[in-house]
């Protein structure tokens, strides 16, 4: 496995292309602090009002766009900037994710 050997003094980052990946395998591993992830492409169609956002990709997919934390552990989906398929985008913009990670 990926994380073998890791120290848990560090912050371990996982870059894993299935966010159902840290559900399965990583959300209550020590080791790895922080995920990011992509794979949903928010099914290419969104919906926003205010504060609710809703896709089709939370049909399939738990936690499909955004931050998520659980167990002192953090998600990141990034819907990315390609499609599959259907070749646009409805309400749901290409994505680049710039994370500035500081010491604390």
């Amino acid at each position: 496995m990926a994380s073998e050997g890791l120290n848990p003094e560090d912050f371990n980052i996982l870059l894993s292309h299935d966010p159902t990946h840290w559900e399965e395998k990583i959300m209550n591993d020590k080791d790895v602090n922080l995920t990011m992830s992509g794979h949903t492409h928010g099914f290419q169609l969104g919906v926003g009002l205010g504060d609710y956002k809703w896709s089709p990709a939370s049909l399939s997919y738990e936690r499909w766009k955004g931050l998520y934390a659980e167990n002192g552990k953090y998600l990141y989906v990034n819907p990315g900037f390609g499609f599959l398929g259907f070749p646009g985008r409805v309400n749901m913009a290409p994505e680049i994710t710039v994370f500035e990670l500081n010491k604390a």
